[in-house]
């Protein structure tokens, strides 16, 4: 089987902790020049954007030199340039470090902060922050964590180690343990173990539970109880997208604080931060891949709704 080719190093440097986009230009299509199929490509650039790129030396090539504005389409090109940012409000929470060696970063990521620059979040990432503070800047995110979720995420420093631990994830060698606080039910019995198949549709905000072979394993734990709240350990043994929140929600017990299940709600205002989700990725434990160390990390971070009930029902910030 032929391998492909990597593609070259970004001739461009990170801004605010931010990679250049790197775009390769595809074979076949009648674009007669690079800025044609830019224009093309990004559509939601706005009108006169890649023009004014282009007038400002913005997008480069290999070399690092700017691309002519009438510069032939070569199929396989690959050229750079930096987007401006979308506009982001600032996450007011710090992004703690629990651990740093030459190798892995463990981060405490708080709620609200997307793990990895995507869509609208880009500066206000716990990558993007992490590589700025740190001065990191081939720190790549191993596993990630969703934005309304707090706790520890793993970062790998090193490019050519990045897939020994992902590698971790993939085949469930890492040990994973969660807490949320949701509504107390005593009739729920537990411990117990939910097995389902969840389908997440793109474009879709809310995935689904479906007929069909498991996909999702989750051991539910009760961590405690008091006036009608419960404190659940969560233990995924698979890693579907909502899978612990799903799982919650199906038994009647969804998270406080989520957006999604058991209904989709209205979207907060930008910048209110008085509810979050109530999930946290508490410990990871597991065996270092390039040295054999034995990590177990615990987060610092406590849930609101259980530390502070009367501020989560203020909502309080």
């Amino acid at each position: 089987m032929r391998r492909r080719t990597p593609p070259p190093p970004a001739p461009l440097p990170q801004r605010d902790g931010v990679d250049p986009v790197r775009v390769r230009l595809p074979s076949g299509g009648a674009w007669g020049t690079v800025r044609e199929h830019l224009v093309a490509r990004l559509t939601g650039a706005g009108p006169g954007m890649v023009e004014a790129m282009f007038d400002a030396g913005q997008v480069v090539g290999a070399d690092g030199r700017a691309v002519a504005p009438d510069a032939s389409y070569e199929p396989g090109m690959y050229v750079w340039f930096h987007r401006d940012p979308p506009a982001e409000v600032p996450v007011p929470f710090p992004v703690e470090v629990v651990h740093r060696d030459e190798h892995i970063v463990v981060a405490d990521k708080p709620h609200f902060l997307a793990t990895t620059p995507r869509g609208t979040h880009v500066a206000q990432t716990a990558l993007a922050r992490l590589r700025h503070e740190l001065g990191i800047p081939t720190l790549t995110a191993a596993h990630r964590l969703d934005r309304l979720t707090a706790g520890l995420v793993l970062f790998t420093v090193r490019p050519e180690e990045r897939g020994a631990y992902q590698t971790l994830f993939r085949d469930r060698a890492v040990r994973k343990e969660y807490e949320a606080v949701a509504p107390y039910d005593p009739s729920l019995a537990l411990p117990l173990t939910v097995r389902s198949r969840i389908l997440k549709e793109r474009g879709v905000p809310a995935a689904r539970e479906v007929e069909g072979e498991p996909n999702a394993v989750t051991r539910v734990e009760s961590a405690g109880h008091r006036d009608g709240l419960g404190r659940y350990r969560l233990l995924p043994e698979t890693g579907q997208t909502h899978q612990l929140r799903v799982h919650l929600s199906a038994l009647g017990v969804p998270i406080l604080g989520d957006p999604l299940y058991p209904r989709v709600t209205p979207p907060v205002p930008a910048g209110d931060f008085r509810r979050p989700l109530q999930l946290l990725a508490r410990r990871l434990e597991f065996t270092d891949p390039v040295t054999g160390v034995e990590h177990a990390f615990t987060s610092g971070r406590t849930l609101r709704a259980w530390a502070s009930p009367r501020e989560w029902t203020a909502g309080t910030p």
